[in-house]
């Protein structure tokens, strides 16, 4: 088998993410305590990273910036959790975003990963709400997006980019497409999370190709399709699918990185490609082997640690 040919990815910065250690919770006894993490991020060769659920690293500045300067880390954005179709909400969901935000900022980061809640329970896989948002609510997301893209960027210079996610009312193409023509990209915007796309039957390559403005930032993952074919098969939760190892490191599962790192490098903007994995729960030996492969395999696809690596 012939080796992949490097291509040029100058403008991609590759760093990786607590969900790569199988942490998906700010608390949770079957997590790496976050030292750990952090050791074990920089053993495998990464400078950046990003926060992860918010309370898992440290929320105080000061002693968040000391951890990642003693291990040459850096942070590439923040995450969060929030529902923009609950107008209800809104007020309880700006108050933690802005620590979020302020937290990102004050790491020096410029992007905030936006999650939509999940319609069914992460740990139980019951549904939770409809799995499909009505015409109203539709009109609802799209305005809260840009309102709080708004904020975010003139309060914080954190811009939003919003995260597709399984079990998620933004999942397939279709509902990315009519989240993205439901928003201004003055203030909202995309974190392309291959993974999920292709969990959602999307088209990974079609979306950086007519969309490819509106990336404003990478997950990159694989899943396994034959874990594909069950949970369409057996109506399986994105945790169960988990459990069953549907996320997997490349060069296995679809999409390809060796097709979408070419399709990312054409693109006129500078971009974080952040490795997830999602691993949860796993034993704590798992995740180390594994990021020091896949950052092995996404250089050799041009992929560094700085854009201008």
């Amino acid at each position: 088998m012939s080796a992949v040919p490097r291509i040029t990815a100058g403008n991609l910065c590759l760093g990786s993410a607590p969900d790569s250690w199988g942490v998906w919770f700010a608390e949770d006894d079957r997590q790496v305590p976050y030292t750990r993490f952090l050791d074990e991020l920089a053993e495998a060769g990464y400078s950046w990273l990003e926060l992860g659920p918010y309370g898992y690293l440290p929320v105080e500045p000061q002693r968040l910036a000391d951890e990642l300067a003693a291990r040459g880390l850096k942070v590439s954005g923040g995450t969060v959790f929030g529902a923009l179709h609950r107008p209800e909400q809104w007020d309880e969901m700006l108050t933690h975003v802005r620590r979020v935000a302020a937290l990102t900022a004050a790491a020096g980061a410029h992007h905030l990963v936006f999650i939509p809640p999940l319609y069914r329970d992460e740990k139980t896989g019951d549904f939770t709400e409809p799995p499909e948002l009505t015409a109203a609510q539709w009109a609802g997301v799209g305005e809260a997006a840009d309102r709080l893209g708004r904020i975010l960027l003139d309060e914080y210079d954190v811009r939003l980019v919003v995260h597709p996610h399984a079990d998620s009312h933004i999942q397939t193409q279709p509902e990315i497409e009519r989240f993205l023509n439901a928003t201004d990209s003055r203030w909202a915007n995309l974190c392309l999370d291959t993974g999920h796309v292709a969990y959602g039957g999307g088209d990974n390559v079609d979306l950086i190709r007519r969309f490819g403005e509106r990336v404003g930032y990478v997950h990159i993952k694989q899943m396994d399709p034959e874990i594909l074919a069950q949970v369409a098969a057996e109506k399986l939760s994105f945790g169960e699918a988990v459990k069953r190892g549907v996320c997997v490191e490349p060069p296995a599962g679809v999409p390809s990185p060796a097709d979408i790192v070419p399709e990312l490098a054409k693109l006129d903007a500078e971009l974080f490609v952040i490795v997830e994995q999602d691993l949860y729960p796993c034993a704590p030996d798992v995740p180390l082997p594994i990021a020091v492969r896949t950052r092995e395999y996404l250089n050799g696809l041009g992929l560094n640690g700085d854009p201008t690596a």
